[in-house]
């Protein structure tokens, strides 16, 4: 296993938030149960954590880009700047909503329909988004799931306010088309490494990316399938489960997106205005972690500079050949034979 380049690639922003939601999801899930009797104030901590670090992080990017107008001519800094504004816009329509899911879970007096009245709005933004981000080739995974789940999300504010009296089975309708099409994608992967398997044409190095590929779309989305599947039915009252059994799968997931986040390339730099690659920025910072761990880290590859440091190896002498008649001394270059002239024989007439 390559561990520079694991961290090459390592993209702080996505482990941050499937970190968050894999602490939010646990404290849920004991709340849920009984275990412990936090406030759910307390409970969604990890997702205040999640936005104060959002909010942060494109205040002091913004700081930067405001003090230093030089930087706005480097190549795509525009671009990344424009996304972060947008990132941090959905976002922030995102914690609105869940102060108001706080809220009215502690008190009890809000209408659903209200509640879950940003996400309706995130949706068209996640939507103008999504173009954006396709024209100047964002990675978009946040505003594809908020744009497709509209209609979602009316199903279950209608549900909880009891103006619809549908099973959740059929509430959940707009997910099981999703589901569907991410099964799809899994079987595509697991189609391609096989076929990569009986190839005999392709290298290996390539064979293990798409048998990697299809074993963590496999433990990301059958694991998510199952906890949603299990998650309907305690609702609609089919099984007696306690909370903990029914997120497992669902913890499963999220720890399997945290390591995929180590072999990701992306990710915006101008979160914090750090202007370049996280891990080189923690190097910089903390120059120990390179000496004491003994750490070569370099975000950049020349082939160029290794060819010229490396050392021209000498070409293998060989031994000289006399010729005695001419005294001529003959050398010969590695990798070169020339066959010597044939005699020249001359008959003299009898």
């Amino acid at each position: 296993m390559n561990l520079r380049g694991l961290f090459q690639d390592f993209n702080p922003s996505k482990f941050l938030i499937y970190a968050c939601l894999l602490l939010f999801s646990v404290l849920l899930a004991l709340r849920l149960d009984g275990i412990i009797q936090w406030s759910y104030w307390a409970v969604f901590a990890p997702i205040w954590l999640w936005k104060l670090m959002v909010i942060v992080g494109a205040s002091v990017g913004t700081g930067v880009w405001a003090r230093n107008p030089q930087y706005r001519a480097e190549g795509e800094t525009c671009v990344e700047f424009k996304a972060m504004l947008i990132a941090v816009g959905i976002h922030l329509l995102l914690l609105m909503f869940e102060v108001l899911v706080c809220d009215g879970i502690e008190r009890g007096s809000h209408f659903w329909l209200l509640v879950f009245m940003p996400l309706f709005f995130v949706s068209p933004v996640s939507v103008a988004a999504c173009v954006w981000g396709f024209r100047h080739d964002r990675s978009l995974e946040l505003e594809i799931l908020c744009s497709v789940n509209i209609l979602q999300f009316i199903f279950i504010a209608l549900r909880l306010d009891k103006i619809i009296h549908w099973p959740w089975l059929v509430v959940c309708v707009p997910l099981w088309i999703l589901m569907s099409f991410l099964c799809l994608v899994v079987l595509y992967y697991i189609v391609w490494s096989v076929l990569f398997l009986r190839s005999m044409d392709v290298i290996a190095e390539q064979r293990r990316t798409h048998i990697t590929m299809a074993l963590s779309w496999m433990t990301i989305v059958v694991p998510l399938l199952t906890f949603e599947i299990l998650l309907v039915h305690k609702l609609d009252g089919h099984n007696a489960f306690s909370c903990i059994p029914i997120f497992v799968p669902l913890w499963l997931s999220l720890i399997t997106l945290m390591a995929t986040t180590f072999g990701q390339k992306g990710g915006n730099h101008w979160w914090f205005g750090i202007r370049k690659d996280f891990c080189q920025f923690l190097l910089e910072i903390f120059p120990f972690l390179r000496e004491y761990g003994n750490i070569s880290y370099e975000l950049h590859h020349e082939d160029n500079e290794e060819m010229d440091e490396s050392p021209v190896p000498e070409p293998p002498k060989i031994a000289p050949i006399f010729r005695k008649k001419a005294r001529v001394v003959i050398t010969q270059s590695p990798g070169k034979y020339v066959l010597p002239p044939p005699k020249l024989n001359i008959e003299m007439p009898d």
